[in-house]
């Protein structure tokens, strides 16, 4: 049996889900989520908690990820999901153009313009080089962070860069002066 397949996901109040064939989306205060549910595993509702079973033990590589993955859901439309990021640099920043554009200036020559996906928000600091990224869907917030972090990765050396809040470097040394 898989551990984290066997737990039961805590319904809150307000949140309801519906399985269409291999679909199941979760509704709540914040919105709806919409999951894919392989072949072989089914949902179930006992003492109010949402309960994951699968058919036999040839699905146990998917159990604990389709409870997981319900599990975020739930959690994404009661309370939402949140990451923040970092940037790292003289004159490097990110302000937001209009509601659903974000401008990084990050060194390059020219600044770039990440469209933000529907149903992600962007909050950002007033000095520009902290950026919260909310929504309600965890794969597509984690997706979107990636990617801004992608534009413009850490340095190593310098440790310039988009990162993650907390996210701890390994700084290298640069190279030795030749005498």
């Amino acid at each position: 049996m898989s551990r984290i397949g066997k737990k039961p996901i805590p319904m809150p109040k307000g949140v309801s889900y519906a399985v269409e064939g291999n679909v199941v989306t979760v509704k709540g205060p914040k919105g709806t989520v919409s999951n894919h549910i392989p072949a072989g595993v089914t949902l179930a509702t006992e003492d109010g908690h949402l309960v994951v079973k699968r058919e036999d033990d040839s699905k146990a590589a998917v159990h604990g990820l389709v409870r997981a993955l319900v599990n975020n859901a739930v959690v994404g439309v009661t309370n939402g999901w949140t990451r923040e990021l970092e940037i790292v640099g003289i004159g490097y920043r990110a302000e937001l153009k209009g509601k659903g554009i974000v401008v990084f200036t990050l060194g390059y020559s020219h600044p770039i313009e990440y469209p933000l996906p529907s149903g992600i928000e962007v909050a950002i600091d007033p000095k520009q080089t902290k950026l919260t990224v909310s929504g309600i869907d965890r794969q597509k917030l984690g997706q979107v962070c990636a990617e801004m972090r992608s534009l413009r990765p850490p340095d190593p050396y310098k440790q310039k860069g988009v990162r993650y809040a907390g996210e701890r470097l390994k700084k290298k040394v640069g190279k030795t002066g030749a005498k």
